[in-house]
């Protein structure tokens, strides 16, 4: 099986978000970087050279193929903000009918900006992923 390329690594995730050139995208980074922070109440870490990650677990698939990975994390992309929520979207269908504009792919969560949506819907939807995560891989 190969070998995963994006770990987690020592790079600054401040200097990452400053770094940011759209204005922007780099407020909704620091709002999201703020609002991860506070639903996992872990510190952030660079996990490849552009996603920020928070927590993290041990998983285990059904495969049995194994995976250090973070809890929670987004990566500021120019065409979008991606945020990974890691149990995926099945279970979560009131939350994201309250969030606003959006895309999904399997665990991944697509937003243009964070002005198209309900960030008290994004905050529950976060919190709801993190506590699945660590019922789902305990420490």
């Amino acid at each position: 099986m190969a070998e995963l390329k994006t770990k987690q690594n020592r790079a600054s995730v401040r200097g990452f978000l400053d770094a940011i050139e759209d204005d922007a995208k780099r407020t909704d980074a620091k709002t999201i970087h703020k609002l991860m922070r506070a639903a996992t109440g872990e510190r952030a870490a660079m996990w490849g050279e552009s996603i920020v990650g928070y927590g993290r677990c041990h998983m285990v698939y059904e495969t049995g193929r194994e995976l250090d990975w973070f809890l929670c994390g987004f990566s500021p992309r120019k065409r979008n903000l991606v945020l990974y929520v890691m149990p995926g979207f099945s279970g979560y269908e009131p939350l994201l009918a309250r969030l606003g504009k959006y895309k999904t792919g399997k665990s991944c969560l697509y937003l243009n900006k964070l002005a198209d949506v309900d960030l008290d819907a994004l905050r529950e939807l976060v919190e709801a992923s993190v506590a699945s995560m660590r019922a789902r891989y305990p420490s």
